[in-house]
C-alpha cells in the first residue's frame, strides 16, 4: 500500500445530558452530538477516506439508553463504504459488558467494535493497534503492548488508544495509566491516535489527539473538530488535517475593567459581530479589574439585553472589584435611611479587617441595592 487515509476522531460522549445548562438548550446541544456522527462520515467522503477511528468515549456512560445507541449504530451504518472502528474508553469501558455485547451484536457490517486489543488489519497493509479499556480506571499503560506486538514490516502500524500522555488532573486512579509522549517510537507506529483530551493536541509527529467533534464546555474554545490523516509510506510523517465538525462555538472570555471605562461598550466589543451566528455560540465573560458601581450596573444591563441573542451568555462578575464615587451613592439617596444603609455596606465592603467573604457579600449587597434603585427609576 503506497498511502492509507482516515480520520481521527474521539470523545463523542453520545447521550451527554448538559443538566447545568438551561433546558431548552440541553436538547439542542444532545442533538449536535448525534449529528456529529454525519458530519465525521461528511469529513470522511470530503477527504477520500474509508475509515473513521473513534479513539474512545463515544457514549458518556457505560448504560446509554436504547435510543441513543441504537440511533448511533443507524448513523454509522447509513454510509456501507465508511468503516467506523469504536474503542472503548473510561466513560464507555469493557465493563459495561451489556453495551458492548448489544453493539457486537446489532453493529452492521461496517461497525466494528474493537473489544479485543489484538492487531486488526483494518485494510490491506494497514495494521490496527487498539488498546480497549478494561475499566474505567485500567490501572496501567495500555499502549505497552503496542511495542511488542509484531505485524508485517510492510505494513502501516497504527495505534488507537484513550488516556493522558501527562497528568492533567490530580486523579490519583490515573496516575499509573499514563501514556509515555515516546510510544509512537519505541512501538514502531506510523500513528498513535488518542482520546481523552477534548481539544485537539499535537503530541509530537505521530501522536495526536483529535479532540471532540462538537464541544461540550468551556475548557476549550472554538468548535469541534476531527483529524484528517494520511499516511503516505510505511514509516513517513503522517500529514494531518484538521478539519472543522462543530455546530456550537464555545468561548470563555476575560473582560478586564478599569474604573471610568464604558464597561458595556468593552463587553459588546467582545460579542461576535454577525448577530445571526450568535444563536450558535456559548460565551462566558469573565469580568476583572475595576468599575464603579454605575458601570457595574451598565455592563449587567448590557450582558442581559445581549442574552436572547446566544445560546447561552453568562456574566461571572466574582472577580470584579468595585470602586464606589460618592455620585454613586448619592445616585442612591443623598440622606435618609437607603443612604445610610448604603454606606454601611460600602464600609464593610472595604474594611480589611473582615473575611474576605464578608467583604464580597457587602459588596454584593451594595451592587444589587444600587442596580435595584436604577431599575426602579427607569
Amino acid at each position: 500500500m503506497s498511502s492509507f487515509r482516515f480520520i481521527h476522531s474521539a470523545d463523542l460522549h453520545l447521550g451527554r445530558r448538559f443538566g447545568t445548562l438551561p433546558e431548552d438548550l440541553r436538547g439542542r446541544l444532545i442533538e449536535a452530538r448525534h449529528d456529529s456522527l454525519h458530519r465525521l462520515a461528511d469529513a470522511a467522503r470530503r477527504t477520500g477516506a474509508h475509515h473513521i477511528l473513534l479513539a474512545g468515549d463515544t457514549f458518556d456512560s457505560e448504560t446509554p439508553t436504547d435510543p441513543v445507541w441504537r440511533q448511533a449504530l443507524l448513523a454509522m451504518g447509513a454510509d456501507p463504504a465508511l468503516h467506523w472502528w469504536l474503542l472503548p474508553g473510561n466513560h464507555d469501558s469493557l465493563a459495561a459488558e451489556a453495551l458492548w455485547s448489544r453493539l457486537c451484536e446489532q453493529a452492521p457490517p461496517n461497525v466494528h467494535p474493537l473489544t479485543d486489543p489484538a492487531p486488526v488489519e483494518i485494510a490491506p497493509g494497514a495494521v490496527l493497534l487498539p488498546a480497549p479499556l478494561p475499566r474505567r480506571y485500567p490501572g496501567r499503560d495500555l499502549t505497552t503492548a503496542m511495542s511488542s506486538t509484531p505485524t508485517d514490516p510492510q505494513a502501516f502500524r497504527i495505534g488507537l488508544a484513550h488516556g493522558a500522555i501527562q497528568s492533567f488532573s490530580e486523579d490519583a486512579h490515573n496516575a499509573d495509566a499514563i501514556i509515555p509522549p515516546d510510544r509512537a517510537a519505541t512501538a514502531r507506529l506510523d500513528y498513535l491516535a488518542l482520546g481523552d483530551w477534548h481539544g485537539h493536541l499535537r503530541v509530537g509527529d505521530r501522536t495526536w489527539y483529535a479532540g471532540t467533534p462538537e464541544r461540550d464546555a468551556f475548557t476549550h474554545d472554538g468548535r469541534g473538530s476531527c483529524l484528517a490523516v494520511t499516511l503516505p509510506a510505511p514509516g513517513a510523517p503522517p500529514e494531518v488535517q484538521l478539519i472543522p465538525t462543530g455546530r456550537f462555538h464555545w468561548s470563555d472570555l476575560p473582560l478586564p475593567l478599569i474604573p471610568g471605562e464604558d464597561a458595556a461598550a468593552a463587553l459588546a466589543r467582545l460579542l461576535p459581530p454577525d448577530r445571526a451566528a450568535r444563536r450558535d455560540h456559548l460565551i462566558r465573560l469573565r469580568a476583572t479589574g475595576r468599575a464603579t458601581l454605575a458601570a457595574r450596573a451598565a455592563l449587567e444591563q448590557a450582558a442581559q439585553a445581549a442574552q436572547a441573542d446566544f445560546a447561552f451568555l453568562a456574566l461571572d462578575l466574582a472577580a470584579l472589584a468595585t470602586e464606589v464615587e460618592a455620585a454613586d451613592l448619592d445616585h442612591i439617596d443623598q440622606a435618609g435611611a437607603l443612604r445610610l444603609a448604603a454606606e454601611r455596606l460600602h464600609a464593610r465592603a472595604t474594611d480589611a479587617a473582615l473575611p474576605p467573604d464578608a467583604r464580597r457579600t457587602a459588596a454584593a449587597a451594595l451592587n444589587r441595592l444600587y442596580a435595584y434603585l436604577s431599575e426602579a427609576r427607569t
